[in-house]
């Protein structure tokens, strides 16, 4: 008798113990502040904090809102990251909630609004490059609020809010009526204080939109069973201001990250090419990993698709199993790193086509213009100052040489891409051919030479 009141005693300490260490120590909660305009890369810092969330098993997610609004698309990314993951997410309006934070808000469950704040007035405008709002025409402000109004009423839907509400903020012509009283007329948009939201409706009584009024964060974390929580504010770094910016040259940055690396394959030594082209993918894949798409994998794949490359090119000339297999993987590595991912997870949000539909086009592109650059960058750029300053020192003609050489035949010292060096009569020069390759140990005869740049071909065995 007295083994089992021990036991159920010790039991019961270590349950209250347990529960004590849940609510003091473990409790993490994620706040992220929506304020000013929003921008695509406040995305990047929701991206961050749901992973993050994810990943340190957070109780709850808070957006604290004072927004003007801002990017329609930027709001549509938001939501679609915020659906992808169990934790709960509350929404605090601490003083305005317009626009793009109004249709952020209603794609979240649990929205709480401090005194003295509002929500709503979400139509769609269109700045001007000055600042300032500018003039559409009829029918396109009339396809914008279509589609809009189309994705507000999907975001109520997904937070389980009323979507003739989320509508009314949208389209003027809407006249909202609430227990019988018209709180929206028509020709104006939907705006809801703080306390017309927590207005009880229907027979049910259930809250309008907003689940009660409260004075600060601390009373809303008191409200939702969290006092204690450790509270964990994320802000947009500069690093993810920088990400912005990268993920808009994307493809700029392929295009010549993947051109300068087979310009470097095809020169010799390691020079301009190289670190341009290596540069440029690090800023690349710098950029995604920071908007929370790409990883480690991803730059990983990448590096190992570059070495099998670089063995095809210089061990084995031609092009076969290993060459190909290199250019899938920096395909695919590319591709994954700017398909949205899973938070907290290495896989895509979806398998389907719309998902890899975007940045397959973009690493196609970039493919096809880093050919394009090789190509003209090998036809113009050996015939300018520059890259002549730039090419070979080892042994070279001197000036009144230059007529002597003209018809010499050699025989090539390394594989010519097109640049490499050749042994004419014993002596060792840096040659170049007209963008052919020529493998080593090959007949060639010096066709052309100016100042420092000699260029072989290839003599044909007839």
């Amino acid at each position: 008798m007295i083994y089992k009141t021990l036991f159920t005693l010790l039991a019961t300490f270590t349950l209250l113990t347990a529960q004590a260490q849940s609510t003091n120590g473990n409790s993490v909660v994620y706040i992220i502040p929506i304020k000013k305009m929003i921008e695509p890369a406040l995305l990047y810092v929701v991206r961050r904090g749901v992973d993050e969330a994810v990943r340190n098993d957070a109780q709850a997610i808070i957006f604290e809102m004072d927004t003007p609004g801002g990017a329609v698309n930027a709001a549509k990314e938001i939501i679609s990251v915020i659906t992808r993951t169990d934790i709960p997410i509350y929404t605090f309006v601490k003083k305005e909630a317009y626009s793009a934070g109004a249709i952020i808000a209603l794609a979240t469950p649990n929205i709480y609004m401090a005194p003295g704040s509002v929500i709503g007035a979400a139509t769609p405008m269109m700045m001007s490059p000055m600042g300032g709002v500018q003039d559409m025409p009829e029918e396109v402000q009339e396809k914008m609020t279509s589609a809009v109004a189309a994705m507000v009423r999907s975001a109520a839907e997904q937070g389980g809010h009323d979507k003739q509400l989320a509508e009314a903020m949208v389209r003027a012509d809407i006249e909202y009526v609430v227990n019988g009283k018209v709180i929206s007329e028509k020709g104006r948009l939907l705006t809801l204080t703080n306390e017309e939201a927590a207005q009880l409706v229907g027979e049910d009584h259930r809250p309008l939109l907003s689940k009660g009024t409260v004075k600060d964060m601390d009373a809303l974390l008191k409200i939702i069973g969290l006092p204690h929580a450790e509270k964990r504010i994320l802000e947009i770094t500069s690093a993810e201001r920088l990400a912005r910016w990268i993920a808009g040259m994307a493809s700029i940055l392929m295009l010549i990250g993947l051109g300068g690396i087979w310009l470097e394959f095809k020169t010799p030594g390691f020079g301009l090419f190289g670190m341009a082209g290596i540069t440029c993918l690090l800023l690349f894949f710098f950029g995604h990993h920071i908007a929370g798409l790409s990883g480690m994998e991803d730059l990983i794949l990448l590096m190992i698709g570059v070495a099998l490359l670089a063995v095809e090119v210089f061990i084995t000339p031609g092009f076969g199993l290993m060459g190909i297999s290199g250019l899938l993987l920096i395909f695919f590595a590319l591709i994954n790193a700017m398909v949205e991912h899973m938070p907290g997870e290495w896989r895509p949000i979806s398998f389907s086509a719309e998902a890899f539909a975007m940045p397959l086009l973009k690493v196609t592109a970039s493919f096809a213009g880093s050919l394009i650059l090789v190509a003209l960058v090998g036809k113009f750029l050996p015939s300018t100052k520059v890259f002549q300053r730039l090419t070979l020192d080892t042994i070279l003609p001197r000036a009144n040489e230059e007529v002597d050489l003209l018809g010499v035949e050699g025989v090539a010292h390394s594989d010519l891409r097109p640049g490499g060096t050749a042994y004419f009569k014993a002596r060792k020069i840096d040659v170049i051919t007209h963008g052919d390759y020529i493998r080593n140990e090959t007949p060639v005869r010096i066709v052309e030479v100016h100042g420092n740049r000699i260029v072989v071909e290839e003599i044909s065995p007839s």
